[in-house]
């Protein structure tokens, strides 16, 4: 959805942008290009390889770009310590990258054999194998049906906690063991998708980021400042519309049926109504944009 992120953020190449979920710097790289040399861009990723590859992505853009080490959920520290008051666009391409996914190394993917790890900061202590080995059953079945939206959240964590009586569960090969065992057929891919998702939103504490996310940022969109972001399951986009419409509201609602609303000046005027998700064509080129939802805002600040 790279047209649309440009097209939706860019509002001005003399503009501050950021991106706030850096990964490798490919959207990052499309955005400087579309403002250079007039515009800025500070990118923030959690994820040291990531940052090294970003640094070297868009070394040619320097000095209009800064790369951060660090967690998007500190972006008004990033900001602030660089006397930053204001930016133009804000975009979150969140989960998982393509390339944590794809190296194995990272312990995100079920089809690998790695140690199980899932951490996006490998500088946090909290890790999969953690989890899986210290969480007790109940804990594991409400990570599953609440991060994973998992049915068979409590077959899966009786399962696992079975296996790890034998012995501790050190790979990602051994934990997909463990679930497919217990759900076979042809629901076991997805049930191992979302296993795995539920682990690695628990590890690294995904959604109330991105609530710290949201909310930090309103003090520092400019006006006609625009947020684009985009989810990649139900958790996530819920988070972002319920904000979305939150703050755009012009009254919050009272209560009770005999008292009205109580008028209020909206802080976001919402620009996408539905929504947007990839083209057919995207999706043979890039399967896991199918699930992709991106989301629009536009900053308006009090006259």
């Amino acid at each position: 959805m790279l047209d649309e992120v440009l097209e939706h953020l860019i509002t001005t190449k003399h503009g501050m942008y950021v991106d706030g979920t850096l990964g490798g710097g490919g959207h990052a790289e499309h955005i400087v290009e579309r403002i250079f040399p007039e515009g800025s861009l500070i990118g923030i990723d959690a994820d040291s390889d990531a940052v090294t590859e970003a640094k070297r992505r868009l070394h040619r853009f320097h000095p209009n770009v800064q790369v951060v080490h660090s967690n998007t959920d500190q972006i008004a520290t990033v900001l602030r310590s660089r006397n930053i008051t204001a930016v133009n666009g804000l975009l979150l391409d969140l989960g998982v990258s393509s390339y944590q996914l794809d190296e194995e190394s990272k312990g995100f993917s079920f089809r690998g054999h790695q140690r199980l790890d899932m951490r996006m900061d490998q500088r946090q202590t909290l890790d999969a194998h953690e989890v899986i080995n210290t969480y007790d059953e109940h804990r594991l079945s409400k990570i599953f049906w609440e991060y994973g939206e998992e049915r068979f959240s409590r077959k899966i964590a009786r399962a696992i906690i079975t296996a790890r009586e034998m012995k501790t569960i050190e790979t990602t090969g051994e934990l997909a063991d463990i679930v497919g065992a217990t759900i076979k057929g042809p629901m076991r891919v997805k049930t191992l998708a979302r296993i795995f998702q539920g682990i690695r939103i628990e590890v690294n504490d995904e959604l109330e980021r991105l609530k710290i996310i949201l909310n930090d940022s309103l003090d520092f969109l400019a006006d006609g400042a625009r947020i684009v972001v985009i989810a990649y399951h139900s958790l996530e986009d819920r988070i972002v519309k319920q904000f979305f419409q939150k703050h755009a509201a012009t009254s919050i609602p009272s209560g009770n049926k005999y008292l009205p609303d109580t008028p209020c000046n909206p802080k976001l005027r919402i620009i996408t109504k539905r929504p947007m998700t990839a083209t057919e064509e995207e999706i043979v080129g890039n399967p896991r944009a199918r699930s992709a939802k991106m989301r629009v805002a536009e900053r308006i600040l009090e006259h």
